[in-house]
């Protein structure tokens, strides 16, 4: 297999930290998106998409969404479990992934993309040119804020987010959270819920990756 990655970007990160997490050796590729390599021919070949992370496996298949590939690294390498144990508990983790690239990830990009002077003309990930859109980076900063309220009103019963068990859900949290500081979004003092689950989450081996 071969893991195409970027260092600096949070989406890629997500699936570094379940690769850490499960403790596997997988070959790992650099895009370096600061240039626009993932735009270039070779990596098109790759992912049409043109966006990281992807997984090529072995048969020269290409997953590329951090679900997919988790979905896939799970079924194949099935601990630790990180997808959840059961019915119930894979329902609570999709759920709660979800949750966090709507209501999170995408008001975070949005923010982010549309007043960053760095991303004009790319106010979304992809092999199509977009124009930024300055109200939609305001509703962005609004957007992180009602989502750090829904991390803290979750995690004020639960250790995770999915309940009393680490899982993907954690990690695509734990980027969002981490991401949000690039727009100098962090969560408050009042925020006490999420401010001692990110805490547990930064102290984890697999938070470096």
């Amino acid at each position: 297999m071969k893991f195409y990655d970027c260092k600096t970007a949070p989406s890629p990160r997500r699936t570094r930290m379940f690769i850490a997490e499960k403790g596997l050796d997988i070959e790992t590729i650099q895009i370096d998106l600061a240039t626009q390599e993932q735009l270039g021919d070779a990596f098109r070949a790759i992912n049409p998409a043109c966006t990281v992370p992807a997984l090529q496996l072995d048969d020269g298949t290409v997953l590329a969404e951090n679900l997919a590939i988790a979905s896939y690294l799970e079924g194949t390498n099935p601990e630790p479990p990180l997808l959840g144990r059961d019915a119930l508990e894979r329902a609570l983790v999709l759920e709660w992934n979800a949750k966090t690239e709507v209501a999170g990830l995408s008001g975070v990009a949005d923010a982010l993309r549309n007043r960053a002077k760095g991303m004009k003309g790319r106010a979304l990930t992809g092999p199509h040119s977009f124009e930024q859109i300055p109200e939609l980076a305001a509703r962005g900063m609004v957007r992180v804020q009602h989502f750090f309220d829904l991390l803290d009103d979750r995690l004020a019963d639960n250790q995770f987010l999915a309940g009393d068990f680490y899982s993907m859900a954690d990690i695509t949290a734990t980027v969002v959270v981490d991401f949000a500081a690039w727009v100098k979004q962090v969560p408050s003092d009042k925020q006490k819920n999420l401010r001692r689950w990110h805490a547990e989450m930064a102290a984890r081996s697999n938070y470096k990756a």
